[in-house]
């Protein structure tokens, strides 16, 4: 391994939802090289981005690195957005999704989980020891626990304190980049060339009960194919489950585009839905080269 390679994956845009189509700022243009690993995120994770590295250093595939490295986030309860201390629904429950894929295309998700911080790590159990892609709520949970994972309570004094300050006004307005990292997507690139990807989130905060986003949708809000390429996603899941996002984009890349010049065509794509000022919509995305690109709706 010649070389190290992080990147907290930054696109910004500027002007997209205020109308005009600019030339917008980029993600330096990073190319690793196949044999080369690499470990790219939405956001600035850098302990997460660590613990994926430190997986591949020692010989972890790259499906392990990206477990490994989420669920950093999943355990940590001053993160208001993954994991435990997510913020909750409408009724206070912390209700979590996730998913993963890997090399070979198997796909695994989880959805509507409570109880159970690491929901990647399950969702990989889902792909890895059932016939089923998806598993949801009480079935979830039922698997967790025979898989031996922890239940615990997922609520904690802050979100629950944030939780009943929203209850007085009831006023549901997601606000664009608020938190310190929103969903967390990772994808990685072993030694030997093979992509993988997972995404974890507990959804937007003081969500409809029952509320699924794109995050656990394959093809939505995560989609790997070794043949060509893998992408992930971060924002409002509504607007990147109108446009099917991260298949589009590795879709896009099989026929000629870059990570880069993909991502920015797919989030041109959202641009056009209503309200496209109110929320933000983000994209990563590597190929079999290993080609970074990166883009957003909005600043930041």
């Amino acid at each position: 391994m010649k070389r190290r390679h992080f990147i907290q994956a930054l696109g910004w845009g500027t002007g997209v939802a205020a109308g005009g189509w600019k030339s917008l700022q980029k993600l330096t243009s990073l190319k690793s090289g196949v044999g080369e690993p690499l470990v790219i995120s939405t956001w600035r994770v850098p302990d997460s981005n660590e613990a994926a590295w430190q997986t591949m250093m020692n010989n972890g595939s790259a499906l392990d690195a990206v477990v490994n490295g989420v669920a950093i986030d999943e355990a940590d309860p001053n993160g208001s957005t993954v994991g435990i201390g997510g913020r909750p629904d409408r009724e206070g429950q912390v209700t979590l999704d996730a998913s993963v894929m890997d090399h070979n295309g198997n796909a695994g998700s989880v959805v509507y989980v409570q109880g159970f911080k690491h929901v990647a790590a399950l969702a990989r159990k889902v792909m890895e020891e059932t016939p089923h892609v998806i598993l949801a709520g009480a079935g979830a949970e039922q698997f967790a626990s025979e898989q031996g994972f922890k239940e615990e309570d997922l609520l904690t004094e802050g979100s629950e304190k944030a939780w009943k300050k929203w209850l007085e006004e009831k006023n549901y307005q997601p606000v664009i980049n608020i938190e310190n990292h929103d969903t967390i997507g990772m994808l990685a690139m072993d030694s030997q060339g093979h992509l993988s990807g997972a995404c974890s989130t507990s959804g937007l905060a003081y969500k409809m009960n029952g509320r699924v986003g794109d995050s656990p949708i394959i093809g939505a809000g995560l989609f790997v194919d070794n043949e060509v390429g893998a992408a992930t996603a971060t924002g409002l899941g509504e607007s990147i489950l109108k446009v099917a996002g991260s298949a589009i984009i590795v879709e896009l890349m099989r026929h000629g585009y870059t990570p880069q010049e993909a991502c920015e065509e797919v989030i041109k794509r959202i641009s056009r839905q209503k309200n496209n000022k109110n929320f933000q919509a983000c994209f990563i995305a590597v190929n079999n080269e290993g080609e970074t690109g990166a883009f957003a709706l909005q600043p930041g």
